[in-house]
């Protein structure tokens, strides 16, 4: 393993930790042309989004974007910042322009029912939320916390 996988492969775990600035030192120690790696563009968004730095973070998921328009992380990173930014509605615009691959991911239909809870369009956020919990029923415990969901939180727990 070379300096570079090795500084790499730290940022990964400083952020598997929520340790941000550890993982934002390891990262500043890399050589410039490191900084256009889809990898190390990923942790960068994951220590803004761990911090809430959605702004910073948006710039980097539109990079992602342009870097990799087949892949689903930099749109449903890109979504979310837009959302925790308030602009919900552009969320929601971005996911529907974004590659056929994100309608493979939970987290997906999650999120789509999350931003639509929010906009009040419940008959249809539960419809999509149901469909994240039976893609992957791990999502349904996080949604028994999720305050986007505050509202629609007795509907979810029917079956």
């Amino acid at each position: 393993m070379n300096e570079l996988e090795r500084r790499i492969l730290a940022a990964q775990g400083y952020v598997e930790l929520g340790l941000h600035e550890e993982a934002r030192e390891e990262l500043a120690r890399l050589p410039a042309a490191a900084a256009e790696r889809v990898d190390v563009i990923e942790l960068a968004v994951l220590c803004h989004m761990g911090d809430q730095r959605w702004a910073e973070a948006l710039v980097l998921t539109q990079k992602l974007c342009l870097l990799e328009p087949d892949e689903p992380g930099g749109f449903i990173h890109a979504a979310y910042c837009l959302h925790e930014l308030g602009h919900t509605t552009e969320a929601l615009d971005l996911l529907a322009r974004g590659p056929a691959s994100l309608r493979t991911k939970p987290v997906y239909y999650y999120n789509l029912g999350c931003y639509l809870a929010c906009l009040g369009q419940d008959e249809k956020a539960l419809r999509l939320l149901k469909q994240s919990f039976e893609m992957d029923g791990s999502l349904r415990s996080h949604a028994r916390k999720d305050p986007d969901l505050n509202r629609l939180r007795s509907s979810l727990e029917k079956p």
